[in-house]
């Protein structure tokens, strides 16, 4: 008889994968149904629209699971930097970006935004194969107590989509009961 039960290894990467396809799958019904004016409402000066909350959300997993991976971003791989048009650098993710950066991001189509998502993921998840127990040990920033790992890492980035997709799904509610 064999041992049927996933190593501490497949476990983890099965729960990260887990994660990440809730991402993957939240996205295209976040943006069904949203036209242009919604997808680009801001609910003050300030805040994040919905399109841009997508695309920063994708941007920042796939920087950073391609820098743990030791893989170019499939930003710049399959150039959806250029698909996209954006007036960023190429290596803009959204971190730091002024309220008037934010504002000039002009993306509306709905099947380019949930594309780049779903490349990101398949990346995403091709990156978790490839990562050994040892792997996820690996401290990747020892600035902190403890330092992180890429374990550690990983939990972050995952958290970080997810708020910013709550976020958007919060977005489009106020959009959606706007006057």
């Amino acid at each position: 008889m064999t041992d049927s039960t996933p190593d501490s290894t497949d476990l983890a990467r099965a729960v990260l994968v887990d994660g990440f396809e809730r991402i993957r799958d939240g996205v295209p019904s976040l943006l069904d149904g949203l036209g242009a004016e919604d997808l680009l409402w801001r609910p003050d000066g300030d805040a994040n629209p919905i399109a841009w909350l997508v695309w920063h959300l994708s941007r920042q997993q796939d920087a950073q699971v391609a820098h743990l991976a030791g893989g170019e971003p499939v930003w710049t791989a399959g150039d959806w930097c250029g698909r996209f048009g954006l007036a960023y650098e190429p290596s803009a993710h959204g971190w730091g970006q002024s309220s008037q950066e934010v504002g000039a991001f002009d993306v509306t189509d709905t099947a380019l935004l949930t594309d780049y998502q779903r490349a990101v993921h398949d990346a995403t998840v091709v990156a978790l194969a490839g990562f050994s127990a040892q792997d996820y040990d690996r401290v990747v920033d020892d600035r902190w107590d403890p330092p992180v790992t890429v374990a550690a890492r990983l939990v972050s980035v995952l958290d970080d989509a997810a708020k910013h997709l709550g976020q958007a799904e919060y977005v489009k509610g106020l959009a959606q009961r706007r006057d």
